[in-house]
């Protein structure tokens, strides 16, 4: 069967997709920009396609031939008007799927109770909105309806998560005591894949949940017992709004605040499954659904083997800048300030590939950590990622990798990283790290002391090390000018550690 998935830069597509090559069904993978699908890898064994959802001519000329199409796209903001776009997009999905022929549309929304219209939260509301839309399309279509997805790194788990292991004692929202059905990542999978083959008579939504129902509170401390933890204090009050728990999240754990508050509005509400008629169409495995215990036990096991395939930063963040990195030296799109830096290494290019690559997350920027987290921390009260991403392998990057608060834009292997920033800025910017064997081979100011051209000889390396910000406005230009004081100390600090974290790896390989 052939199988079309949007959303596979996404969390639950970047896993379903290997799920559905397992199943064998051929896979057509759409994104906006399919340079981010660079390094996973499934990559070469799919059809990679450009489209935007959005774009009526591009995403019905994707669907063509598609027996099924995956509908994983989701607004992560909290502006006025993502709803606007959720509604458009659906729309152009949905209709372009119609004239495509597709025979199928699956689709992941958010489990919600029956309430009055305009008593769920916006993003529970937009959700169903959608699934509505889907349904109303004239293709049969498979509607998922889930609560908190547990897996690791999913939002939802980090959240918990962190909060459990982060805070022996805490003072919480009212809603810790409302009770959620959650569902294991490898069920909601199953679930994603059975879908493809139903009937086509059969066109409905679908409560999905796993064998729990606990309560907010239940689930940390169960999560506390499953991880070797003190059982949690835990103690709810009346006075922490949605908006308020959103930006408490977002200081506790490295769930942004702006991702954070569509989850803390979900469990608002209680959500657990109102019937269970996909085990018509799916049934249940031969030893039931993944409990609650378990799919934390599975979670702890991914994430300390240092295998999880995705992440909730999978997805970048809301607001995120998408504009392509401004070309150089022909850059003609106003001011862009350039810091670059060079240095000769005595070391092997892959040793120092090595330690380029193992930067960030647990392993630090090699340079003034209280100056990184100083400015972590101000992102994190502006909304903004913070340090806490950390990063999904701690030896290995892939294109649209998060990076603390930095996403990997492209990698060269053993050659050159580029990161964009996603830390909340008035401009946008770039990190490049590069290695090169040969110094004449790049230009431009360097460190003090030997030209790196006369010094770099057969046996040594090149490391060369740019910082770009193009600043938006006035707010951009004083930006700027206010940390280029620091530069020496922050970007020279990196340049100078990274060159003897090298030589010190070089010279242990050969001890």
């Amino acid at each position: 069967m052939k199988v079309a998935v949007t959303g596979v830069t996404g969390y639950v597509g970047g896993r379903l997709v290997p799920e559905l090559l397992a199943a064998g069904h051929e896979v057509r993978a759409l994104a906006r920009n399919p340079g981010r699908l660079a390094g996973r890898d499934w990559a070469d064994q799919v059809e990679l396609v450009e489209a935007d959802a959005s774009d009526l001519d591009q995403i019905r000329a994707a669907l063509q031939g598609a027996d099924v199409a995956y509908y994983l796209i989701h607004s992560l903001g909290t502006g006025a008007t993502f709803e606007a776009q959720d509604r458009r997009t659906a729309l152009t999905f949905a209709r372009a799927a119609r004239e495509a022929g597709v025979g199928r549309i699956v689709y992941l929304g958010g489990l919600h109770p029956d309430v009055e219209e305009g008593e769920l939260s916006r993003h529970l509301a937009s959700r169903k909105e959608v699934g509505e839309i889907l349904l109303a399309s004239g293709v049969p279509t498979t509607v998922l309806q889930a609560a908190v997805i547990l897996g690791s790194g999913s939002a939802s788990f980090e959240m918990m998560r962190y909060l459990t292991e982060r805070l022996p004692a805490m003072t919480t929202p009212r809603w810790v005591d409302n009770r959620i059905q959650p569902i294991a990542i490898r069920d909601v999978l199953r679930y994603l894949v059975g879908s493809a083959d139903m009937p086509d008579d059969v066109s409905r939504a679908f409560d999905i949940g796993g064998p729990d129902v606990l309560t907010y509170r239940e689930m940390m401390q169960r999560y506390a017992a499953v991880a070797g933890l003190r059982r949690r204090a835990i103690v709810s009050v009346p006075v922490l709004t949605p908006r308020l728990s959103s930006h408490w999240v977002g200081l506790v754990t490295p769930v942004p605040s702006g991702i954070a508050r569509p989850l803390v509005e979900s469990l608002v509400h209680e959500v657990f499954c109102r019937e269970k008629d996909i085990a018509q169409y799916v049934p249940d495995p031969p030893d039931g659904l993944v409990g609650f215990d378990r799919a934390v036990e599975l979670a702890l096991e991914r994430i300390h083997d240092g295998e999880v395939a995705t992440r909730w930063s999978s997805a970048a963040l809301p607001g995120a800048p998408s504009d392509p990195l401004p070309t150089d030296p022909d850059w003609a799109g106003g001011s862009l300030y350039v810091d670059e830096r060079r240095t000769v290494v005595d070391a092997p290019s892959d040793v120092l590939w090595r330690v380029i690559e193992e930067i960030g997350g647990q392993g630090g920027w090699y340079s003034w950590s209280l100056a990184w987290r100083a400015r972590g921390l101000m992102d994190r009260l502006v909304g903004g990622p913070g340090l806490r991403r950390g990063r999904r392998d701690e030896n290995r990057l892939v294109v649209d990798d998060a990076l603390d608060f930095w996403r990997v834009e492209a990698i060269e292997p053993g050659r050159r990283l580029l990161l964009r920033a996603e830390m909340r800025l008035p401009g946008l910017a770039w990190l490049e790290l590069r290695v090169d064997d040969a110094a004449e081979e790049v230009t431009g100011p360097h460190d003090e002391g030997p030209d790196p051209a006369d010094a770099a000889g057969p046996d040594k390396t090149f490391f060369a090390q740019r910082a770009l910000f193009y600043p938006h406005g006035l707010a951009g230009q004083a930006y700027w000018w206010s940390v280029k004081p620091f530069h020496g100390v922050v970007f020279g600090g990196m340049q100078r550690n990274v060159a003897e974290a090298a030589e010190r790896a070089a010279r242990a390989e050969e001890a």
